[in-house]
């Protein structure tokens, strides 16, 4: 895996649930889901972008089921596809490069357990930070 070069921008990815209210102090809002949330009106996400390619595949999402129990296993497969997809890596790594606070934006309900969780570890991991 090689390494992002470390920016203070990478200090500064938030998590948030893109159910609730946005904020100035959100920065740039990025949705990492595959699937639009339900019943949430584009209007009211206030997104920047819908990074719709970084997210978990359907195969992965389908088989985590947002089970804690199966949250170690979803992280390392989820971990492997990340590394698989440089593209999308290289594209969010970007952004944060250019803006000084990047919140993902998730729909799952559980703040401890989901794919966003993972994905600012993993950004962190590859830019040299402790999560």
């Amino acid at each position: 895996m090689t390494q992002a070069k470390p920016t203070s921008a990478t200090q500064h990815i938030r998590l948030k649930r893109v159910y609730d209210p946005p904020e100035n102090s959100d920065g740039f809002r990025v949705l990492v889901d595959r699937l639009w949330p339900r019943g949430l009106h584009k209007d009211r996400a206030a997104l920047d972008l819908w990074c719709k390619d970084i997210a978990p595949s359907d195969s992965l999402r389908k088989w985590f089921g947002h089970d804690p129990r199966r949250f170690a296993e979803f992280r390392r497969r989820y971990w492997q596809e990340l590394e698989r997809n440089p593209g999308a890596v290289a594209d969010l790594e970007a952004i944060l490069e250019k803006h000084p606070v990047v919140t993902l934006l998730y729909s799952a309900r559980d703040p401890e357990h989901n794919q966003a969780v993972v994905l600012r570890e993993f950004l962190l991991k590859r830019a040299g930070r402790k999560p």
